[in-house]
């Protein structure tokens, strides 16, 4: 199964004014089953609970599909000791592949065997499965984030997730992209007058949002499990659309990696405009680039 497309921008310009502000929660025939899953959950009205962890659903190409697994597992590895590292141990891991990778031994991370030998990329059906999961992987309320398994977390950001308890979730609004050929950093975030044709980092990369879900309503976990099979522009509409806005953290939150070798973007033909962009908004600053290489361990 493939990725499922985009809703077109008008057509959620429409969706959204329709539930705002007339307050209209029955679908319409066009929408997606992501905008009926949404739709259901807001028809709801869940009241957030306190949220007791973050939840990283990680899903992780399969050796036959990559040229050097041990390359692959070795990033992976690299990717959970930083959620080890982070200063508040309330998180959770699990990680979806066809053969289990070499996993740190920690209690709170899950490996999730994948099945499915229907032929072709199988990222969504794999994010599917972690999201069905869900109420098995985690007993308590808490954020559930789809993060890619290459990708780097800052110290600090699950433990301002659950100090900040934002209704919602929230949104990697500004972030780092790391060009691993060359070293180069970029800063992805909101256009300013310097850079007017910036963009935020959930226009880059998969890891940019981390959802309240209760697993105790089967209405949380269906939606989480239909959003994430379209790409991460999609996110934030598709949030709103539920009741659930998404807040910017506070500051660059994950760094994406490029040119390392084994990019899921790459197979598809579209890290070129991405490396691009690093050397557009390359970070040149030496006490600013000291800064992230100590917050992402580099």
């Amino acid at each position: 199964m493939a990725q499922v497309p985009a809703v077109p921008k008008l057509t959620r310009a429409r969706h959204l004014l329709r539930t705002t502000l007339l307050g209209r929660l029955d679908p319409t025939p066009d929408m997606a089953a992501s905008e009926r899953a949404a739709l259901a959950l807001r028809a709801l009205g869940v009241q957030q609970k306190t949220a007791q962890q973050v939840t990283f659903l990680v899903p992780m190409v399969g050796p036959d599909q990559v040229g050097d697994w041990d390359a692959v597992a070795a990033r992976l590895r690299t990717t959970l000791e930083q959620f080890i590292a982070q200063d508040c141990a309330n998180w959770r891991a699990a990680i979806c592949c066809q053969a289990p990778p070499d996993l740190p031994d920690d209690p709170r991370i899950t490996y999730l065997p994948f099945t499915d030998p229907t032929p072709g990329n199988d990222k969504w059906r794999k994010l599917r499965v972690l999201c069905e999961a869900l109420p098995e992987l985690v007993k308590t309320p808490g954020y559930a984030m789809s993060f890619d398994a290459d990708d780097l977390l800052r110290q600090g950001t699950v433990r301002e997730m659950l100090e900040r308890q934002i209704p919602g979730g929230y949104l990697v609004q500004s972030g780092y992209v790391m060009d691993v050929s060359t070293g180069d950093i970029g800063l992805a975030d909101t256009r300013s007058l310097s850079a007017p044709m910036r963009k935020p980092f959930w226009k880059l990369c998969g890891s940019c949002a981390a959802l309240y879900h209760d697993p105790f309503e089967s209405a949380s976990t269906a939606f989480l499990a239909e959003m994430t099979q379209h790409e991460h522009r999609m996110f934030p509409y598709l949030a709103a659309l539920a009741g659930q806005p998404l807040t910017p953290l506070s500051r660059p939150s994950v760094l994406y990696m490029l040119n390392h070798g084994e990019n899921f973007g790459a197979r598809r033909g579209r890290v070129g405009y991405k490396t691009r962009f690093v050397k557009r908004y390359r970070i040149d600053d030496p006490d600013t680039l000291d800064g992230i290489r100590k917050d992402f361990w580099l």
